[in-house]
Order: C-alpha cells, then structure tokens, then sequence
C-alpha cells in the first residue's frame, strides 16, 4: 500500500480525480467529511444511544454520542501526530501532492466520529438481540430462503457493516449516502471483510466483517480505489486494513477503557481508592503530585488522572504506529495498536474491573435484559407486517404498524434478505427510547 492511493480524496460517483494541491484549505474535502457526519440524523440519534449504562438519565454518564465525540478528538490528536512522521518520512507527500499534517487528523476525526453510527439501541446486547431474533428465535424460518452469506449478516448483526450501509447507502434521490472521501471511509473500515468465513485468522481485521451483501460492490470499489491488500481467496472477499483504521480503532480503545472507567467510578460502581490506584499506574511519569494533591473532590481527582491517562495512551499508540509502519503498509502488522503498547497490561486490568463492576452490574444487565425484548418484539412485528404487505396479503394492524415506520424507511425492497436486511436497519437506527416508545405502542394491541 502506498500513502498517495491511501489519501485518496475520491467521493462516490465522481468522474474526475481530486487532488489535494488543489484543495481549497478552507473547506478541505477531509473535514466536509467530519461535517458531514456530525449534522447527519444518524449521528444525532446516538444522544439517546447506550454507551455504559441503557436509559441512564444521570447527566454525567457517556452516551454514544459524547463517546463518540470524545473518540473523536482522541483520533485527531493521533491523526496528527502521526502525520507529522509520516510526512518527515516521505517528504514528497507534502512537496509534490499538498498533504499537510492536519489532513491525517482529519480522516480518523471524521472517521472516528463515526465509528459507532451503526450501533443499534442498548449498546452491545442490541446486535447480540437481532442476531438472536434470526439464529434462535422466530427469524430462523427465513434461513432456507437466504445465502448462507446473507444469513450469516442477520444471525451475526454487526454494527460496523451496518455504519458501513449508513455513511454510504442510495436511496431515492440521495446518491451514496452521506459521500465521504474514500480515504475516510478506509480508515472506518476496521473489519474489511464479508461476514463468511467468520475469523478465518487470528488478524485483527479478522475478528468482524465490516459489510453486509447489498453493499458487497461499493465496499469492494473503495478497497480497490485505495489500493488496499487482497486478502481472501475464491469468492471470499477481505481485505487488510488501512493504515489509519488502527489509529481509529486505537482511539475507540483508549476512550471505553479509561472513560467507561471514570462513569463507573462517578455511578459508584467502582471505589475511588481503587480507582485511583489503576489509573496511576498509567501516569506515574506524568503526574504533577503537587497539583494532584491540590484537588479536593473526587472528581475533579479522577478527570485530572483521565487527561494524563489519555495522553500517555496516545503517545504510546503513535509510538507503536510508527514503528511498525513499514509492516502495516505490507499487511503484515496483525494486532490492535493497544495489543502492542506498554501499557496493555494495565489497561487489562482496568478493564477486567469495568467488566466486573461495570458491564456486569444489575443496573446494566436489566436493562440490557429490557432491551433485548424490545428488539425482539420490535423485529416480529414489523418483519411480518412488511413482508405480508410485500405478499399482498397485509392485515389491517400490519398497514397501521408500516405508517409510523418514517417516510424513508418505508419503501419497498423485492428480495427477501434486502426487505429482513431493511428492517434490522430500521431498528438499530432507534434511539433507545425510540424502541421504547414503539415497543409500548405495539404491545398495547
């Protein structure tokens, strides 16, 4: 893989290339992306999406939004930074084609921003709960009728592929999606395979799939475009990642470890003592104990750690980026960043604390509970309402269901994996109160 090709600027259905040096600075293509992104439906819902704690109205606890934002601005410091050596490197990128620094910040930004756009409602367990509708509840009926690639994206829902549909899909006079450059949506693509085989190798870009069947040939399009590396063989398609999908990814890891962390801490689910103790280990060679012992409460204790903590975590991704540059540009570098830094140990053990206090606690694992069978009863009602309509033979309830569904979801999809497909889609854009609100429509009939 080589930088130029990685940089692309390209956006769907251009006819003529972009090139960087004769972008105008004040509207780079770039950070249209993150504009893009940030004034899009999708993004706003996740104000109401589960981060840590579902349907937590305590002020201080993150949603996907606030996760997503502070991702964000992780990915840019990363992005940057990296840039910066990257350019001293290969000089030629800045001298010959205008790259600068900041545009690396801006692709992960943008990015980064992203990364969770596709999640549906109740954080994790809501993928597990469509996936679930399929593989063990009232969907397994469809599977004789679907590819086994295509049932495969059902019973193994994943939140990035459906980001993936989200930032690019077409649909009725909105050509492409949200068109991001192709060098944005690279370094989204964390898993860049199809769901089959499932983690046919211990590479980290192995671990998911990053598309679902309908959007097979635009995935592929913007592999090639970048120039990323083949893969797979046969008819399997895979990829090894783009560079600044690790920087993405590594971000995302340094913000749930260490900001799930501090909700825990201000919920009461973890001590403070204990605490306090975890994130020191992370900045022994920072810490200002003369500022530290200056703080007199609890939290402005914890956030001042947090700030250190970061910064020692994005230091050392870079660090590990850079070193290993050369083999990520082959395809051979197959670990997360955070994998490779001298902090993994402590980040374990973190962690293993916020799965035990934090992931696991009767407040979430009841209201993961709660939202498992809203979504379950969510995907009945309107896979069957849609489908008997696509039928003809639609009952009375179905056509009142499909009228609350919004103006852009309610079209019509002639294959059965693309209507079932619709539907999930449908859900995981809900906010968790959204799927709230339904469900109790619903069930009162």
């Amino acid at each position: 893989m080589n930088w130029e090709q990685l940089l692309s600027l390209k956006r769907q259905g251009d006819t003529s290339k972009r090139l960087r040096k004769e972008q105008d600075d004040t509207r780079l293509g770039f950070e249209v992306d993150y504009d893009r992104v940030i004034f899009s439906s999708a993004f706003r819902s996740l104000q109401d999406k589960t981060q840590v704690i579902p349907l937590s109205k305590t002020d201080f606890v993150h949603t996907r939004l606030t996760h997503s934002l502070e991702v964000s601005v992780v990915g840019r410091s990363l992005g940057r930074l990296v840039g910066k050596k990257i350019l001293e490197k290969y000089p030629y990128l800045q001298e010959i084609h205008g790259y600068h620094m900041n545009d690396f910040g801006a692709i992960v930004a943008a990015a980064a921003l992203a990364h969770d756009i596709g999640n549906p409602p109740y954080g994790h367990s809501g993928e597990k709960a469509i996936g679930e509708y399929f593989s063990i509840g009232k969907g397994q009926k469809f599977k004789d009728q679907l590819s086994p690639k295509e049932w495969q994206d059902l019973t193994d829902f994943e939140g990035n592929a459906n980001g993936f549909s989200v930032l690019t899909s077409t649909r009725p006079g909105v050509e492409g999606g949200l068109r991001l450059t192709y060098a944005t949506l690279g370094a989204f693509m964390k898993y860049p395979k199809e769901s089959l085989p499932k983690k046919p190798t211990s590479n980290i870009a192995d671990k998911k799939y990053g598309f679902f069947q309908q959007d097979k040939a635009f995935f592929k399009e913007v592999a090639e475009e970048l120039g990323l590396l083949p893969n797979k063989l046969g008819n399997d398609l895979g990829y090894e990642r783009h560079p600044l999908a690790y920087l993405v990814e590594a971000a995302d890891d340094i913000c749930y470890t260490i900001i799930d962390f501090e909700d825990g801490i201000n919920l009461g689910l973890v001590a403070e003592d204990f605490a306090l103790e975890y994130l020191i280990n992370l900045v022994k060679d920072s810490i200002d104990t003369t500022k530290y012992n200056a703080l007199t409460t609890k939290e402005d204790r914890i956030s001042y750690l947090r700030a250190l903590a970061i910064g020692s975590l994005i230091n050392d991704a870079v660090n590990v980026f850079i070193q290993n540059e050369e083999l990520i540009l082959q395809g051979k570098f197959p670990y997360a960043l955070m994998d490779k830094s001298k902090y993994k140990a402590q980040m374990d053990d973190i962690i293993k604390l916020s799965i035990k206090n934090i992931y696991q606690s009767r407040e979430v694992i009841e209201k993961e509970i709660n939202g498992y069978q809203i979504i379950n009863n969510l995907l009945d009602k309107f896979i069957t309402a849609y489908n008997n309509r696509f039928e003809g033979k639609e009952t009375n309830f179905d056509n009142l269901l499909l009228k609350i569904l919004p103006e852009k979801q309610n079209i019509t999809k002639e294959t059965l994996y693309e209507r079932l497909l619709h539907i999930c889609h449908f859900v995981s854009m809900l906010t968790d109160g959204n799927a709230l609100l339904f469900n109790k429509i619903i069930s009162k009939n």
